[in-house]
């Protein structure tokens, strides 16, 4: 399981605002209006470098609240799991060219959204070979391949 201070990192890592992460001013004062309670940056600061690592449930629930996240992200492994693939689903949308290709995939019937992935695949396995990444399926590369052979952008 992830430490606290992992969890807080990543949710100011990944929930931004205009950009940007929130500042640990921002998060205490929104944290502080949640609960009704007091929260100082510097505490905010120590929870999410791990200086403090045993709040009270109803920081944690502030804090959860103030990332629009579930409280259960800081009480269930399980729960915690899935909320961070939903984050980095929602920050990989946060970029303009994923959600254009996610947007676009969308209006495609099935045999269209499984030509898209096989392309993104092969983009993929391109870009892996020219970092000097080998492919995990030992295929040729795209620079003529092991043996010298024709590369992919010969292939018919």
């Amino acid at each position: 399981m992830p430490e606290l201070a992992d969890k807080v990192d990543r949710l100011f890592k990944t929930i931004l605002t205009n950009g940007r992460e929130y500042s640990y001013e921002e998060v205490a004062r929104g944290c502080s209006e949640q609960s009704g309670g007091t929260f100082s940056k510097t505490y905010v600061w120590q929870l999410r470098t791990g200086q403090r690592d045993n709040p009270t449930k109803r920081h944690l629930e502030a804090l959860a609240a103030f990332f629009r996240v579930p409280a259960a992200y800081f009480f269930d492994d399980v729960a915690a799991d899935r909320i961070d693939a939903q984050l980095a689903l929602a920050s990989a949308l946060g970029n303009a060219d994923v959600r254009d290709i996610a947007l676009r995939a969308m209006s495609m019937d099935d045999s269209g959204r499984k030509h898209l992935a096989r392309i993104i695949h092969e983009v993929s396995q391109l870009h892996s070979a020219a970092s000097g990444h080998p492919r995990p399926d030992g295929a040729a590369r795209a620079d003529g391949g092991r043996d010298g052979t024709e590369g992919a952008e010969g292939r018919g």
